[in-house]
């Protein structure tokens, strides 16, 4: 009876409320990244969009309170971006014009402010990077967020460093900018959120559940590639359920995500934003790799001199000898 106990806790992902922390190449839940790729962007060609570009991101950045089923990351949002991450996941909770951040029911011990104040200062001190950040309504239901989150940027932040379009920037306009990716009503800050290619099958029941998550993940990823490649793509790899926790998903999701990376790594595609809970360095830079790059042809020529081509050069050389 104990064993079918046991068995049953493993499958629907009990086992592990109480674990020491691991750090894997694909799946890190330790205080502090492996090693930092802080200005990963810098090689990216100035005329190159944005939507051509593969980054990593992470999934409710700031989740880092709250118990195993709030907690979707153990780095600060400073370790994140200086990691290499450029995605961030954005929830604010809205009363009487405060946005602090939730996931869920979890406050987690910060506000909007802290978030705008991080990504100022990633900025300022690489310049040559930029930020891309979801930002949505969670835990409240006024629907009207938008002068709050405009009084914010102008307290903690400087309203000409967001990109103020909805189209796609070229990596030289995103370059020192934050470009809000909206999913509430209002004017532009930035660009919608609905505008991007997005796979986000977040719910996952039980470990059971665990390969259907990663057939929505690599389905996305393959269409990436051939997508639009004006349009952003957004495949999130996390998941979460009542018998399925973040870190127990991301554990098994992340290894596969792993290792479909490492088999194209010889191939020059675009990837689009990989969003993960719990990801560790090695993988991070994994999706960095995957820049696109310009394929030059080479033009075709006969090594081999033609009788023609001997008697023009011969001739020109008598000639120059003459004139000399």
């Amino acid at each position: 009876m104990m064993k079918m106990l046991m068995e049953l806790m493993v499958l629907v992902g009990l086992i592990g409320l109480s674990h020491g922390a691991i750090q894997r190449p694909d799946y890190d839940d330790t205080p502090n990244p492996e090693f930092l790729n802080p200005s990963w962007m810098t090689s990216i060609p100035d005329d190159q969009l944005l939507s051509e570009v593969t980054m990593p991101g992470t999934h409710n950045t700031m989740a880092l309170y709250g118990g195993v089923y709030a907690e979707c990351q153990t780095w600060s949002l400073a370790s994140q971006l200086r990691a290499g991450i450029r995605f961030l996941d954005i929830r604010v909770r809205h009363v009487k014009g405060n946005l602090t951040i939730h996931h869920g029911v979890s406050y987690q011990r910060a506000h909007f402010g802290h978030v705008l104040e991080g990504v100022v200062d990633f900025l300022q001190e690489y310049p040559n990077e930029t930020v891309l950040m979801r930002l949505r309504e969670e835990f409240s239901e006024t629907y009207d967020i938008y002068g709050s989150v405009v009084d914010f940027i102008h307290r903690y932040a400087h309203w000409d460093m967001l990109w103020h379009s909805r189209l796609v920037p070229t990596m030289a306009e995103a370059r020192g900018k934050l470009i809000i990716l909206q999913e509430f009503s209002g004017p532009d800050l930035g660009m919608r959120y609905g505008s991007l290619d997005i796979a986000d099958h977040w719910k996952v029941p039980t470990l059971l559940h665990v390969d259907e998550k990663w057939q929505s993940v690599y389905e996305h990823l393959e269409a990436a590639p051939t997508g639009n490649m004006a349009q952003i793509f957004l495949t999130y790899s996390s998941g979460a359920g009542l018998f399925a926790y973040p870190r127990a998903v991301a554990q098994r999701v992340n290894a596969q995500l792993y290792n479909y990376l490492r088999s194209k790594t010889d191939l020059n595609q675009r990837l689009g934003i990989v969003c993960m809970d719990f990801p560790a360095a090695p993988i991070i830079q994994m999706i960095i790799d995957f820049q696109l790059k310009k394929v030059i042809k080479s033009q075709s020529f006969n090594p081999v001199p033609t009788r023609a081509s001997l008697k023009n050069a011969i001739s020109s050389l008598r000639k120059k000898m003459i004139t000399q």
